[in-house]
């Protein structure tokens, strides 16, 4: 089926410094249509979880949502060829003033396909180390760290507090819990 559509041409409407919005004509099912879409460079999340099993997040506002989230430390691939690895540890160190001995891939997710071309990658930080944390904007600079028990951390799931996506997925994970595929 995906063969039957095509993008045959694109409209710049918005540029921003964290993404643009184009709109994009598409041929398909007979006809010609066209899509809003938020163009993303992708983002990492990263799960620090300590030698003794507690798991690293931070509680950070979110405009967006005009409130205090539940999160992993997270960013914007915004360094051109930067491999994810190494955007991973950058944004633990910049958010959590954390250093990893390993880093390795858990997953990646589309953000939300319908209208952004957004994906994520979630990593497991371990073998963590501190390091000067370095936060970036006003929202980092209050986000608060909070490290909790993986019991504690699980309870999270029951939906009573805000907790981004990738914070979901990940901790879906670690609870031994798996999304229904």
């Amino acid at each position: 089926m995906s063969d039957a559509f095509s993008v045959v041409r694109t409209e710049p409407l918005l540029e921003s410094v964290v993404f643009h919005v184009e709109r994009r004509f598409v041929e398909g099912a007979g006809e010609t249509f066209d899509r809003d879409i938020v163009v993303h460079s992708g983002a990492v999340s990263i799960l620090p979880i300590a030698d003794d099993g507690s798991i690293g997040l931070l509680r950070q506002y979110r405009a967006s949502q005009d409130q205090v989230l539940w999160e992993l430390p997270a960013g914007t691939r915004d360094v051109p060829g930067e491999p994810e690895e190494v955007t991973a540890a950058r944004e633990l160190a910049e958010e959590m003033g954390l250093q990893a001995q390993s880093i390795t891939r858990l997953c990646r997710y589309l953000n939300s396909p319908g209208w952004t071309t957004q994906a994520t990658t979630i990593f497991v930080a371990r073998g963590l180390s501190t390091v000067e944390r370095a936060p970036d904007g006003p929202e980092e600079s209050s986000a608060e760290v909070v490290w909790l028990s993986r019991d504690e951390a699980c309870s999270l799931l029951d939906g009573h507090e805000p907790l981004e996506s990738a914070t979901m997925i990940a901790l879906l994970h670690v609870c031994g819990m798996q999304p229904l595929g």
